[in-house]
């Protein structure tokens, strides 16, 4: 049970979007009236669909897993290549989603990326046998790579940086439903209709979006664009998709310990092949001197240990509601659903939050909130009232999700134009990694929480423990945003003083 709970869309490396811009010199200066609207609210709530048809798929996959394993007559357990399959495509097609956007246009390539996306996900629901679902899911996970950044990039060369910090809060309002809102889905579809289902609800969402898309979102023009890096993407490819791969069967019984250590091993060869690579290469797929920017960074490094705390967080949940303590998919999905309004809820105050207190103040301070509130999951019982749990979810939930609209939003504040879909490809990258990260240090911790207790069942207090260490994981972060200077990406929300 831990691996089928385990193998869904956080398994995935779906994470909250990442988004910021440098503005072009051309009209994004900020104006009013109906251009203002579309720019502020309907331009990043189209984009924010594309995303919550990748994360809402990526969610509700896991609760049909076993109905599928009965249909194609396979072990559920082998259904895990399912979604191995998506992440090694979405490792592989990351590293050149910013230089596709910059040669073809990043508004075309988004709307590619979610035809591609609809026409891989009804494959997906006609698939007879499990080798055409693999070859599917490889399609989808090369569409949602491109869609992911690319999409934010279309945001951020046609949103001014002073409005960027609110288009971001809408943008994610819709991707942030879909790991809350995909259990319930999904247990719903496997229980009261087929499967398939779950891939064909993408098909009205992908036609629609590029419906708006075509009618609303401004064409993005096509950027200098340098020759493609060919080893750069083979390399950073193959480092991305052995260590993802290995961070998934890190604590699990699928691959012998000498392969999971292989795929370390030459995934941190690969990548430090293209660290040499790319030292003096102006046309390297991946430029390494952003990470010089002190708000790049902290966003992206310092960023980095928030969210290996937030990869682990619904996996730890659904190991403490379902296994430790006996709730059914469907009611624990609908009780972690509260998440999503104090998620929500943060969205719409996060902006005058930020233009109060400022980037730095905000992130050290709420890094200690965040800590704190993953340490209270630890202290659930079986006995604990569920209005009580969905309470604590709920201001989790909100702090979160200001933390990183925080990120988000001070991540490109020192990023030029002509190195806008580099960053967001790389910050993309980094969050793929890192949600991994995330999922395989919580099925490592459990397996050695069990064994301390001397246990060989999973049970509720084996689990708690561990929220409080993944929290103290958070408080890392600090050491990066306490050397940011107190005006830092001030101009994201149009601060002053």
């Amino acid at each position: 049970m831990l691996a089928r709970l385990r193998g869904g869309a956080y398994s995935q490396g779906v994470s909250e979007p990442d988004d910021t811009p440098e503005p072009p010199a051309q009209a994004l200066e900020p104006v009013s009236g109906a251009d203002a609207v579309r720019r502020g609210w309907i331009v990043p709530a189209i984009i924010g669909s594309g995303l919550l048809m990748q994360t809402l798929n990526a969610t509700v996959i896991t609760n049909a897993l076993p109905a599928m394993a009965d249909a194609f007559g396979v072990d559920p357990l082998r259904l895990n290549l399912a979604i191995t399959m998506y992440l090694l495509a979405s490792a592989v097609f990351l590293p050149v989603s910013g230089w596709a956007a910059d040669r073809f246009g990043a508004k075309r390539i988004f709307m590619a990326a979610m035809v591609l996306y609809a026409l891989s996900s009804a494959a997906c629901g006609f698939a007879q046998t499990l080798p055409q679902l693999l070859a599917a899911r490889f399609l989808q996970g090369m569409a949602g790579a491109m869609m992911g950044p690319v999409g934010r990039l279309v945001l951020l060369r046609t949103t001014p940086k002073s409005e960027l910090v609110g288009a971001m809060s809408v943008l994610t309002m819709p991707a942030l439903l879909g790991p809350v809102i995909g259990p319930v889905i999904g247990g719903a579809i496997v229980t009261f209709a087929d499967w398939r289902w779950i891939f064909f609800m993408n098909l009205p969402v992908a036609v629609a979006g590029v419906a708006l898309v075509r009618a609303f979102v401004p064409n993005v023009k096509e950027q200098a664009v340098s020759p493609i890096d060919g080893l750069g993407i083979l390399l950073t490819g193959a480092g991305l998709a052995a260590l993802i791969f290995g961070f998934e069967n890190l604590g699990r019984s699928f691959l012998p310990p000498g392969v999971v250590a292989g795929l370390f091993i030459g995934g941190f060869l690969s990548l430090g092949l293209y660290w040499r690579h790319a030292r003096g290469n102006p046309h390297a797929i991946i430029d390494l001197s952003i990470f010089r920017l002190p708000t790049f960074q902290a966003a992206t490094v310092g960023g980095a240990f928030m969210r290996v705390a937030m990869g682990a967080n619904p996996f730890l949940l659904a190991m403490l509601l379902q296994v430790g303590f006996g709730l059914s998919a469907f009611a624990a999905g609908t009780m972690t659903f509260i998440s999503a309004v104090g998620a929500l809820l943060m969205k719409t105050t996060a902006p005058p939050i930020l233009r109060r207190f400022g980037f730095r103040t905000v992130l050290l301070a709420n890094a200690l909130v965040v800590a704190a509130s993953f340490a209270a999951y630890g202290l659930f019982r079986p006995s604990t009232p569920h209005w009580i749990i969905m309470s604590v979810l709920a201001v989790g939930g909100f702090f979160r999700s200001l933390q990183f609209t925080s990120l988000n939003g001070m991540a490109y504040a020192e990023v030029g134009q002509e190195r806008m879909s580099r960053a967001s490809t790389t910050a993309s990258m980094v969050q793929q990694l890192v949600q991994s990260i995330g999922i395989g240090l919580a099925a490592a911790l459990l397996h050695f929480l069990m064994r301390s207790r001397g246990e060989t069942e999973l049970t509720w207090q084996a689990v708690s423990p561990a929220f409080p260490i993944v929290g103290a994981i958070t408080l890392v972060s600090a050491l990066w945003f306490v050397r940011l200077p107190r005006d830092a990406g001030d101009e994201m929300n149009a601060r002053r003083g």
